[in-house]
């Protein structure tokens, strides 16, 4: 049985709440509250969210992106996913470019940046030191991100930004030998999954991923759901 438009929408906010609330990994616990009081000195004026960081968009969505983790100074200041760093600058373009965005810049939680028949989420929802989350951090975090993608019931396409989003998505749909490789594209069941590099200051600024091979992922993703739509 179906559920209803504020059913479930009650059920993502209520795993939200539990997300931002939980407690588990308590490395991760420390680090994103000292973040959230040292603060780096471009912020230094700002409140810092620091805590663990909700996913956010469309409960209905049909492309879901997985990213790694939110930035120390990014979405663990601003209180939302790919939100006010560099990589939030590339993935806000992309996204308004091929319409899955309302607008091309996320800045911040009330800058009215609203995701269009997309939901985005991570492997780990707390900030990780040196961007390098321990084994058992990802499995802690997996519970949330496995119950997410059975809650998006009308995905059918997921992309994975970097290694671990794509190792994490693949354990989870219990996808065997698959390997990450930029643009690479695997179906299984009814969805499709897309590896990407991630679009970190690391692969942007060194050129390993460069605009045109960002752009290509989700132009192959907006063909794809067209398709879907045609059929």
């Amino acid at each position: 049985m179906k559920l209803s438009q504020s059913k479930k929408q009650c059920q993502f906010n209520l795993l939200n709440k539990k997300i931002t609330r939980c407690k588990k990994c308590p490395r991760l616990s420390q680090y994103i509250h000292q973040i959230s009081i040292k603060k780096t000195k471009r912020f230094l004026d700002e409140k810092y969210w620091g805590k663990p960081l909700p996913s956010f968009g469309d409960i209905n969505a049909r492309l879901l992106i997985i990213g790694l983790a939110p930035a120390a100074h990014g979405g663990n200041r601003t209180g939302r996913m790919f939100t006010g760093d560099s990589s939030g600058d590339w993935l806000a373009k992309v996204l308004f470019n091929f319409g899955f965005a309302n607008k091309p810049t996320s800045h911040n939680i009330n800058d009215g940046y609203r995701l269009i028949d997309t939901y985005i989420t991570a492997s780990l929802h707390c900030a990780p030191p040196q961007n390098k989350p321990l084994r058992e951090e990802l499995e802690n975090c997996s519970v949330y991100l496995k119950k997410e993608i059975s809650m998006l019931s009308n995905v059918k396409v997921v992309i994975c930004l970097g290694k671990i989003a794509f190792d994490s998505c693949v354990k989870i749909l219990e996808i065997k030998g698959a390997k990450f490789s930029h643009g690479n594209l695997i179906r299984h069941q009814n969805k499709i999954i897309i590896s990407s590099y991630h679009p970190s200051k690391q692969n942007t600024q060194t050129g390993r991923l460069q605009w045109n091979q960002w752009e290509s992922v989700f132009s192959q993703t907006r063909k794809i759901l067209e398709d879907m739509t045609q059929k």
